[in-house]
């Protein structure tokens, strides 16, 4: 679906949009869209509860909840605040606000929403996380959506009206990388991990202030120490011998992606990542085009947490790694190209898993086994051949220092530094 949360008509003209309304043309996706937020396109919008503007394309309504097929929900809110009363047609104002968070609220085992859609950015959005540039977030904005937000806890707030591109860090309340799973399918652990570099809530002084002059609303805003909820279940470890009491064995714990010690150029959610180079966003990878590229489709792999090398991953990070070799794998086979991986574990922060097609017709793996064997000899690094079965993990600790090597054949060469180690070997090769 496409969601639209600006002014969707903008400067459009009056027969352009009648080759969608008379059905002329017709929108490829679902789009839905908030209503006016300005006197001139008021006309645009007949029902204000919402309609069908044309095939594919519908008007959400001045305020409310849209649930999807496959139960994801959608709080939204049209128009901009009101400066008087009554609110004209195109705003919306304090009363519209606590009128949709009363009917929200008011639903049993209430968690949040998926996504908050409003036109007006949040007033005081930056606080406590980067910054929006030009933009003057205490200025800007709306105190009313920042209210709203604080309240409904959605995962994702799209906002539209200034002009400006920015991505927020996320917050309490607030899940990265927009490939979304719909709260209501979700395992309750699963909504309360929290992404890197969380920041605090920015509008958690604003409800406060606003909880002093008003009876508290029936769902108040958690513990700094919880994302969603509590979960009302007992989250200590039971003691060996209990399981073993009891026929039961807890599942491993998954290991943690630790906190970087200062800024990350590879943290999805850091503000260093320049993300007009990913490619693609997993659950626990992402793919990116490499910065400063041998070829123009040299990849690398990434974890969106962040990890410093393969050897430390968990298991549901490394079984997402496999499917991205996979995929590469069949993608450049399609291209008659087949890849060679690699990673350098040494003077690096965050794990970076290098992959670099060459042609098939010019070289065997064979050819560039050797090639990375004879340059080793070179510079008197001992690079060793892993078993077929054997897995890295097998022969590296967490921490140790290493450079690796993976055909896309399944062959593995491996090196453990010991000293000094050239940084750019790989790209050498």
């Amino acid at each position: 679906m496409l969601l639209c949360v600006g002014n969707f008509f903008g400067s459009t003209s009056e027969a352009e949009w009648a080759e969608y309304r008379t059905g002329a043309k017709k929108a490829p996706i679902p789009t839905y869209l908030l209503g006016a937020n300005g006197p001139e396109t008021v006309s645009y919008f007949p029902d204000i509860n919402g309609c069908e503007l044309a095939e594919n394309i519908t008007y959400l309504g001045r305020r409310g909840l849209y649930s999807g097929a496959s139960g994801l929900q959608i709080a939204y809110l049209s128009g901009t605040e009101a400066q008087q009363e009554p609110a004209p047609a195109y705003s919306f104002s304090a009363k519209d606000v606590a009128e949709l968070k009363t009917s929200l609220l008011s639903t049993p085992n209430f968690k949040g929403v998926d996504i908050l859609l409003t036109s007006p950015w949040p007033r005081g959005v930056e606080t406590f996380g980067n910054s929006a540039g030009e933009i003057d977030t205490k200025k800007c904005g709306s105190k009313l959506v920042s209210d709203l937000a604080a309240s409904l806890k959605p995962r994702y707030h799209f906002a539209a009206l200034e002009k400006a591109y920015y991505e927020r860090l996320p917050y309490r309340f607030y899940l990265y990388a927009f490939s979304i799973v719909p709260m209501s399918m979700m395992d309750p652990a699963e909504l309360v991990k929290q992404p890197q570099d969380v920041t605090e809530n920015p509008y958690r002084k604003l409800q406060k202030v606003a909880q002093k002059s008003r009876t508290p609303l029936p769902a108040e805003e958690e513990p700094a120490c919880q994302f969603f909820f509590d979960l009302k279940k007992h989250q200590g470890k039971k003691r060996p011998s209990d399981e073993k009491q009891r026929g039961t064995s807890q599942p491993k714990q998954a290991k943690k992606p630790s906190q970087p010690p200062g800024p990350c150029w590879f943290c999805l959610a850091s503000p260093e990542v320049e993300k007009h180079l990913v490619v693609s966003i997993g659950t626990h990878c992402y793919l990116a085009l490499a910065k400063g590229g041998l070829l123009p489709d040299h990849v690398l792999i990434l974890p969106i947490g962040h990890y410093q090398s393969v050897v430390d991953l968990s298991s549901d990070v490394v079984e997402e790694v496999t499917k991205y070799k996979s995929a590469l794998k069949e993608f450049f086979r399609s291209k008659g190209k087949r890849y060679v991986l690699f990673e350098r574990n040494y003077r690096s922060q965050h794990l970076q898993l290098q992959v670099v097609p060459v042609p098939l017709d010019r070289c065997t793996s064979e050819d560039i086994k050797e090639s990375f064997l004879a340059q080793a000899q070179e510079q008197q690094i001992e690079l060793l051949e892993i078993p077929e079965h054997s897995d890295i993990m097998q022969v590296a600790q967490p921490g140790t220092p290493y450079f690796y090597v993976e055909l896309d054949t399944g062959e593995k060469l491996f090196h453990r530094i010991r000293g000094r180690f050239p940084l750019h070997f790989g790209r050498s090769v």
